[in-house]
């Protein structure tokens, strides 16, 4: 399993920068590799992801989600993969977003690519459009404020 923590700070108000995280069907338009997804329930979203040439689908379920705080999520197939976006109150209108994911490379090709870094710098990146998208749009496009809470063990 590899581990992947990325931050960067938007010119934007908290409450913004979670609203547009929440929209899940524009991430293709700041995620590189993300084709679509479905937002298919509440918590449960549908991925089409192409990288290195390589098509795959596959479902994620939201685990946690609080308004302004956090957003938590699991794969519900292989690979496996898992991971948190939480958000950081700099000031009135700068908020840090911080991403931590963990996922299992599969095959070659990814094993490869994970030690060479290229999934750290891809994540990278696409954090760096998401701050030229948000600040860009000047406010989001969207919001859920509805709350998930972690499943109790």
């Amino acid at each position: 399993m590899s581990t992947i923590e990325q931050g960067i700070e938007v010119d934007v108000p908290i409450r913004t920068a979670y609203d547009q995280w929440t929209q899940f069907e524009t991430f293709p338009q700041f995620m590189e590799g993300v084709e679509r997804i479905d937002q298919l329930t509440d918590t449960r979203t549908h991925w089409v992801t192409k990288i290195g040439g390589v098509t795959r689908e596959f479902d994620a379920e939201i685990t946690e989600q609080l308004p302004d705080e956090r957003v938590a999520w699991t794969s519900t197939e292989e690979p496996k993969h898992a991971g948190v976006v939480t958000f950081h109150r700099l000031a009135a209108d700068k908020t840090k977003v911080m991403l931590q994911m963990d996922y299992e490379p599969e095959g070659l090709v990814e094993n490869v690519g994970d030690k060479l870094g290229i999934v750290q710098r891809r994540t990278k990146g696409d954090l760096e459009r998401f701050k030229q998208f948000i600040e860009s749009r000047g406010g989001e496009t969207g919001a859920w404020r509805g709350q998930v809470d972690r499943p109790q063990p």
